[in-house]
């Protein structure tokens, strides 16, 4: 596998040998101190050029000097998830090595936005100036109105949960407890967090560091959220989802001194075993 540093001097290479590239800069989680590093992370390059259109879905020139990827995606060619027409041009791309390059290039002009960033090379040295913040991924405070429409979110979106076990609609089922319910689980598992780091940590892009920062009981708790196929683990992974979110929603309430409404849980427990028990 070729180290960061033979990837990184392959790019400025290339950059360095074509005129019609004139900056290059690296994001993601290579830009970003605070990423732990290993052989997964991406290179997310961006070449700044003046024009796009000569590097569109241009595979002979991918090829002839990045080498031939063993995967690749073009997300502006593609049909099925069709993309923004910004007049950027997308290479995401595994090599046979296993490495994964990430390449936009771009017409666009930069706008900082906090988002980790590393400027690489600047040939006329006009590139703006790159304001980076501690993280790019802290979790805010929340606002009590926030606070309440997550629990809102969470518990309804519970219901559905129920009625997929009910109905043996397993696609169904995960897809309500894998994204709408957990989306609310994490975001308030990360309050919980910056609650108890005063908001100045991040738990990275989905929650990814949690375990870094929850205690192990919670994660422990988090961990059984997850179930298989298999009905009588979905019903505990449901119950267990509901149960622990209230449990950390009441500490984030209290800390934050907001109002947790507990008549809402009810509701949505008592609904969820009337569902389960006309099962039996």
């Amino acid at each position: 596998m070729r180290t960061p540093q033979e990837i990184l001097s392959m790019v400025l290479k290339i950059a360095q040998e074509d005129e019609r590239i004139r900056t290059v800069t690296m994001g993601g989680s290579r830009a970003n101190k605070n990423c732990p590093e290993d052989i997964y992370q991406d290179f997310d390059i961006v070449f700044h050029v003046k024009d796009v259109k000569p590097f569109w879905d241009n595979m002979k020139w991918i090829e002839e000097k990045f080498g031939k990827p063993s995967l690749i995606q073009k997300p502006e060619s593609m049909k099925l998830i069709p993309p923004d027409n910004n007049g950027n041009y997308i290479y995401l791309m595994i090599f046979p090595d296993g490495n994964r390059i990430d390449l936009n290039v771009t017409s666009e002009q930069y706008e900082s936005d906090g988002e980790p960033m590393r400027l690489l090379l600047d040939k006329d040295g006009t590139f703006p100036e790159i304001h980076i913040a501690d993280d790019y991924w802290y979790t805010e405070r929340p606002g009590e109105k926030r606070f309440q429409d997550c629990c809102n979110e969470f518990h309804w979106c519970l219901n559905n949960v129920a009625k997929g076990i009910a109905r043996d609609e397993l696609s169904y089922t995960m897809e309500m407890q894998n994204d709408c319910v957990r989306n609310m689980l994490i975001l308030m598992l990360q309050w919980y967090v910056g609650t108890d780091y005063d908001f100045k940590v991040s738990t990275g892009k989905c929650g990814k560091y949690l375990k870094k920062y929850l205690p192990p009981e919670i994660y422990g708790r988090f961990k059984k959220t997850y179930s298989n196929a298999d009905t009588e683990n979905m019903w505990k992974a449901a119950f267990e989802t509901l149960y622990l979110f209230g449990d950390v929603a009441r500490i984030v309430a209290k800390r934050l001194g907001f109002t947790y409404d507990e008549e809402e849980e009810k509701g949505i427990e008592n609904y969820m075993k009337q569902v389960r028990d006309n099962l039996l």
